[in-house]
C-alpha cells in the first residue's frame, strides 16, 4: 500500500498520515510532484534484462518520453543478494538535489522517498505500480532498505541521467529508515 506522511523538518510533532492514493496524489501535486498509480502486472523471469523490461512497458514509457521530452530510460534492479546493496543504499540516503526531475515507476518491490521542499518533509512509501516524478532542485533522499527488493524504470531528459548534488545537511538522519517506517506507519 502506498503511503504519504507529512512531517515538520524538526521531526518533533506527530506526522500526518495519508493512505488513499487520490489524496496522496493531490497533496503531492501541491508541491509540484506527480504521483500516479499504474498497472504493473508484467511478470519477469529472474535475471530479466533491461530491454525485456522496457519492452513490456513500452507504451507508457513512450508516452512519458513524448510528454516530458525524456531521451532515455533504464531499469534499476536491486535485490537482497546484490553484492553492492550497501553501497547503493548509502549513496542516496543523504539529502541531495538534481538539476533535472527524477522519475521512477516501481514495477516490483518498494522504496521510501523523502522530499524536503520547504519546512516540511514528505515521506512517500512507493510500491509496485507507483509512478513518482520529483521536480528538479527539490531536496530529497531515498532508502531502498537493508534488504532491498525493487525494480524500477527510470526516465531521463539527458542520456547521462541524474547527477546528485548533496546539500551537506544531516536532516535525513532524523527520519526513519525504510524498515522503521514500515513498522511505524504501514
Amino acid at each position: 500500500m502506498s503511503l504519504l506522511t507529512l512531517h515538520y523538518e524538526t521531526g518533533k510533532a506527530a506526522p500526518e498520515v495519508i493512505r488513499d492514493g487520490t489524496a496522496i496524489a493531490e497533496r503531492l501535486a501541491e508541491i509540484g510532484v506527480l504521483f500516479e498509480r499504474w498497472e504493473a502486472s508484467c511478470g519477469f523471469e529472474p535475471g530479466a534484462d533491461q530491454e525485456t523490461i522496457l519492452a513490456a512497458y513500452g507504451e507508457p514509457v513512450e508516452r512519458l518520453k513524448k510528454k516530458y521530452g525524456f531521451e532515455s530510460a533504464d531499469v534499476i534492479s536491486v535485490e537482497a543478494i546484490h553484492p553492492q546493496k550497501d553501497e547503493l543504499r548509502a549513496r542516496f540516503l543523504n539529502e541531495h538535489t538534481h538539476s533535472d526531475f527524477e522519475v521512477r515507476f516501481f514495477i516490483e518491490g518498494c522504496g521510501l522517498f523523502y522530499l524536503h521542499p520547504g519546512d516540511k518533509v514528505y515521506g512517500i512509501l512507493c510500491e509496485q505500480g507507483d509512478l513518482l516524478s520529483v521536480p528538479a532542485n527539490v531536496r530529497h533522499w531515498f532508502d531502498m532498505g537493508a534488504e532491498p527488493c525493487l525494480k524500477c524504470i527510470r526516465l531521463f531528459t539527458t542520456p547521462e541521467g541524474w547527477v546528485a548534488d548533496f546539500t551537506g545537511s544531516d536532516i535525513s538522519q532524523r527520519f526513519p529508515k525504510l524498515e522503521e517506517y514500515l513498522k511505524t506507519f504501514a
